[in-house]
């Protein structure tokens, strides 16, 4: 039980790699907040949790929105009187050279992918100094180390989420809170299927193509990334501070002959 009698927020964690997290989380003991914008998928994964035994509880807010996120922050330290880790998950993908984006297009992602880093942390943080500890990770993408086609937009958010978290971590870490950031490679979620399904003729291909990226030669899965955030939110990584945690199956540091 790693993560026992912790109170941990995940955002967007009605799917994908937030679900697996909630879900692994709370089988290692954490109360977890469970944040999305869908009340369907995030009272779905609370009753995951709680029908495994696990403790949750599902608080929609829109991570763009200031008011939102005031009040999801004020709603958990009014129930639990804390919040030990934060994990800015939520984020969504652009597809697009420069010049082929609307201007529109550019300003969601910029606001859902860096706002929504900021808000929540905004509001959680004072009161991780107030108990002068916590753990705050922060989802950049393998995607800020390397250069990817038609990903402009995209590759911005997740460079600068990177940046981010170097710079709260000087500033936090007075305080005793950590803050690192995970990097995943291309990872088979429900978004990840859904673009397969819309951007090629025959998916299976399209998935045989993606898998070439990985010298693992297979795309990672949720858990995979799960795992990987347990390691922070736990005294498992008690050291490390600022720092980029790669799960990408050897997308930045490998390259295939």
């Amino acid at each position: 039980m790693r993560l026992a009698d912790k109170i941990i927020l995940i955002t967007g964690s009605g799917s994908g790699i937030g679900k697996a997290t909630a879900l692994l989380f709370a089988s290692e003991g954490a109360t977890v907040i469970v944040n999305d914008l869908s009340e369907d998928n995030g009272k779905g994964t609370v009753q995951e949790i709680e029908a495994a035994g696990g403790k949750a509880r599902f608080i929609r807010a829109d991570v763009t929105n200031p008011q939102d996120v005031d009040a999801m922050v004020q709603e958990i330290i009014g129930a639990y009187g804390r919040i030990d880790v934060l994990f800015n998950n939520a984020g969504i993908s652009g597809v697009g050279a420069l010049h082929e984006l609307e201007v529109e297009q550019w300003d969601r992602i910029m606001s859902v992918n860096i706002k929504g880093v900021f808000l929540p942390s905004k509001y959680v943080v004072k009161h991780m100094m107030e108990a002068k500890s916590g753990s705050i990770i922060n989802m950049s993408s393998c995607i800020a180390e390397i250069g990817l086609g038609r990903r402009a937009s995209y590759a911005a958010t997740k460079g600068a989420v990177l940046a981010l978290t170097k710079s709260m971590q000087v500033d936090y870490a007075p305080y005793g809170i950590r803050v690192n950031a995970l990097l995943p490679g291309t990872i088979l979620t429900p978004f990840v299927e859904d673009y397969l399904r819309k951007s090629y003729a025959d998916p299976e291909a399209g998935y045989a193509s993606l898998k070439t990226r990985q010298l693992s030669g297979d795309l990672g899965r949720p858990e995979d990334v799960a795992k990987a955030a347990l390691f922070l939110a736990s005294d498992d990584s008690k050291f490390m501070m600022g720092s980029p945690l790669y799960i990408d199956g050897g997308v930045v540091f490998g390259k295939n002959a």
